[in-house]
């Protein structure tokens, strides 16, 4: 299979099917970020951020699973072998997470929305890939690598369950206890285990997850090129497949290619499996005008907090990154001063 596909088309393959799966939660199971800190900032349902904890807990043994078992080298992901700078974290997660709120979706939920056929969600991600590339390796890259300097090949550890390591504990035995309590925390609600379709659907996500590291370790062990170890985010690789769009003639897929493309698709199966898909469009440009800016906003908060709130919130929390819990909890309390602000209207950006 991998001789007759190509590394990189394998490799975006495994990314399809797990977008696909991504995209089937957003639209089915309503797995959604901001819709999560919604409901338990102004509703008294915390299901959703009970998903959230149920997909981080799967996600977190799922991959250490892999580490015990030699399918996941944890030290060679994007997430634990560079330094982790807790300034770039928590700024880049308090603008990501601001942006999110005047958007109204992360770039993961904007690629389900324009799955079900949402043009301003279209905007939005476009804005945000390239948003993101400017930050990353555009104009304004200079100006990032001087204002938070980045260290790659880290000495020391940069993860909950490598710190432990370094102290003489299992890693496996971190990720299992650390995955445990999270979910038993998730599953301390009645209604939530009265809730099979957010239990079903939080674990489908942290699979997903799961499924990335699995299949882009199996092919970096076992081809001939140089394929990264990754999973799951959605701000550079928006920005890739934008980019890919544009050089598809001399320029290979990727893993970040498919799962983008991948949520789109499964967003819009569930749509029609749930008679929701319908086009629509923006009828206020006031409120295209700030949609556009807090997309820009979520590309570069996205590559300061090096991902996005699944980047972070999922894939890096999974193998146990010192950042993952940080950028969380800053893009938490960021679509927060941004829902108040939408609602309050304490300052006005859509005049």
């Amino acid at each position: 299979m991998l001789e007759l596909l190509g590394e990189a088309n394998f490799a975006a393959l495994i990314g399809l099917i797990g977008g696909i799966a991504l995209g089937l939660a957003a639209r089915i199971g309503r797995f959604c970020t901001l819709g999560a800190i919604e409901d338990i900032l102004y509703s008294s349902d915390d299901r959703r951020m009970r998903m959230w904890g149920l997909a981080i807990g799967v996600a977190v043994i799922g991959a250490h699973l892999a580490m015990v078992t030699g399918h996941l080298n944890g030290a060679e992901t994007a997430y634990l072998d560079r330094v982790w700078n807790p300034l770039s974290t928590v700024i880049g997660g308090l603008i990501f997470g601001y942006g999110m709120a005047l958007s109204g979706n992360c770039g993961y939920g904007a690629l389900a929305r324009l799955g079900g056929g949402d043009l301003r969600s279209f905007v939005i991600v476009l804005v945000m890939g390239l948003s993101a590339y400017v930050v990353m390796s555009g104009p304004l890259a200079h100006a990032r690598v001087w204002l938070f300097s980045v260290e790659t090949q880290a000495s020391s550890p940069q993860g909950f369950s490598q710190l432990a390591e370094a102290a003489g504990i299992s890693p496996f035995g971190t990720g299992l206890a650390i995955g445990a309590v999270i979910l038993a925390v998730a599953l301390s609600s009645a209604e939530m285990r009265r809730s099979p379709g957010h239990i079903f659907w939080g674990c489908i996500v942290g699979l997903a997850v799961v499924s990335g590291w699995l299949g882009t370790t199996w092919v970096a062990a076992n081809g001939f090129g140089n394929e990264p170890i990754e999973t799951h985010s959605f701000a550079a690789p928006i920005g890739d497949t934008i980019f890919y769009a544009m050089t598809a003639s001399g320029n290979t897929l990727s893993f970040s290619v498919g799962s983008v493309l991948g949520v789109v698709v499964g967003a819009a199966l569930g749509s029609y499996s749930k008679g929701h898909f319908r086009w629509e469009a923006c009828e206020d440009p006031r409120e295209l005008k700030r949609q556009i800016f807090g997309a820009a906003l979520m590309g570069a908060g996205a590559i300061l907090a090096v991902g996005c709130s699944v980047g972070q919130g999922l894939s890096a929390f999974s193998v146990l990154a010192f950042s993952a819990p940080l950028t969380f909890a800053a893009i938490f309390v960021g679509a927060a001063i941004g829902l108040r602000q939408m609602i309050s209207g304490f300052v006005s950006i859509s005049d």
